[in-house]
């Protein structure tokens, strides 16, 4: 198989390799082939239900104002996979990236390791910064803390839970005491712990591990913050306490020029001239806080919905927190295996709806607000890619 990018992605898509599977083992044989590269990185390691990309795009903007060489991965991706691994701001090469793939499944298949595609892609994450020399990862957990396969790192500059709410509750567990104990997994040993939360499995932990524990109020000023919605400013909160723990050097006015550069798309991003929010909420406190930034930004525009939702999200819960009556609600099926029906929504909805298919279609209103929203996954399909990146 010719090593290209495109290869690369459909080797990462395939049956054999596209699903999860929890656990440690399979990344750590893997890494230690590569000569464990984790190993010889410095990580700010972030996990939690919702918030996580923000509170890591917000550190990573600082910390390159800061003059550092700063890695940050995060999931998912909107368009293509070399978006969930940047060097400054800038994505990895589709040449690099299919090289490095191709490396990690070579060996990981002469060793007889099988890795799944989240595995894959942190291995090359690891392998890259490290071959880099990156002077700092800001790194976004996949799926919940403990057994995620970012967690085989040993210890870390410092660990940051954001808001846990209900998501992955067959993984996860189904009480936000258990959702909580899944994510204090990053805390390590001797290193800080931030959080806004006081959850008591996150002090056990952080008691066990003799781990500094910083609680944070939800105070900071978001005014020279580029991300909008109500939701961040706790996100900012987590950030500035992050980097004045591990970096108490970095100025004020450095702190502040690293806020208006941040960049984290589809995050109640607004295009002013298509009078149009993208925010890739995907469970019922994510449309929340989508609802809660819609009432507080514009409250008196009338609201169009574009909607489309994974089966095994609370979409009906979603549903019920978004929408109200006289919304104009349009329900697309996207192109994912698990992708809900417009049938299926309409049941579960109690309002009329349309089927939505494309923006070209929907007539022009003026003080007519159009929001995208309910998955990730169907932002690539409804949107152009010069649009939101």
């Amino acid at each position: 198989m010719e090593k290209t990018y495109d290869n690369a992605v459909k080797l990462l898509t395939s049956q054999g390799k596209f699903y999860i599977n929890l656990g440690l083992e399979r990344i750590s044989s893997i890494l230690n082939l590569l000569g464990n590269p984790q190993d010889k990185l410095q990580c700010i390691h972030v996990a939690g239900t919702n918030g996580k990309g923000s509170v890591c795009a917000i550190i990573a903007s600082i910390l390159e104002k800061a003059g550092m060489t700063v890695g940050l991965y995060t999931s998912p991706h909107i368009f293509n996979y070399t978006e969930r691994i940047k060097i400054n701001g800038v994505d990895i090469s589709k040449d690099d990236f299919a090289r490095y793939v191709f490396e990690v499944c070579a060996i990981a298949d002469k060793n007889s390791i099988h890795l799944t595609e989240f595995e894959i892609l942190t291995a090359v994450m690891f392998k890259y910064f490290a071959d880099s020399k990156v002077d700092v990862v800001v790194l976004e957990t996949g799926l919940g803390g403990r057994f995620d396969a970012t967690n085989v790192i040993k210890s870390n500059l410092c660990s940051i839970i954001t808001h846990i709410d209900y998501d992955h509750t067959e993984r996860l567990g189904n009480t936000l005491s258990k959702i909580a104990f899944e994510k204090a997994g990053i805390i390590k040993p001797d290193c800080p712990v931030i959080t806004s939360e006081g959850y008591e499995v996150i002090r056990d932990k952080a008691d066990e591990c003799n781990s500094l524990l910083l609680m944070v109020a939800p105070f900071e000023d978001t005014e020279n913050l580029s991300l909008k919605g109500v939701c961040q400013q706790e996100n900012l909160s987590l950030a500035l306490a992050a980097v004045r723990q591990v970096f108490p050097k970095i100025s004020e006015s450095t702190i502040q020029e690293g806020l208006k550069s941040v960049k984290h798309p589809c995050r109640f991003q607004y295009i002013k001239d298509k009078n149009l929010i993208i925010d890739a909420s995907h469970n019922p406190n994510g449309a929340l806080a989508l609802r809660e930034s819609l009432d507080f930004y514009f409250p008196q525009m009338f609201r169009r919905f574009v909607f489309g939702c994974l089966r095994n999200k609370d979409y009906k819960q979603m549903m019920e927190i978004l929408f109200s009556k006289g919304d104009e609600i349009y329900f697309y099926h996207f192109n994912n295996k698990n992708s809900c029906t417009v049938e299926e929504l309409q049941e579960s909805c109690e309002y009329p709806s349309h089927t939505f298919k494309s923006l070209d279609e929907l007539q022009a209103k003026d003080n007519t607000l159009t929001i995208i929203c309910g998955s990730f996954y169907m932002l690539n399909e409804i949107l152009p890619e010069n649009l939101i990146l």
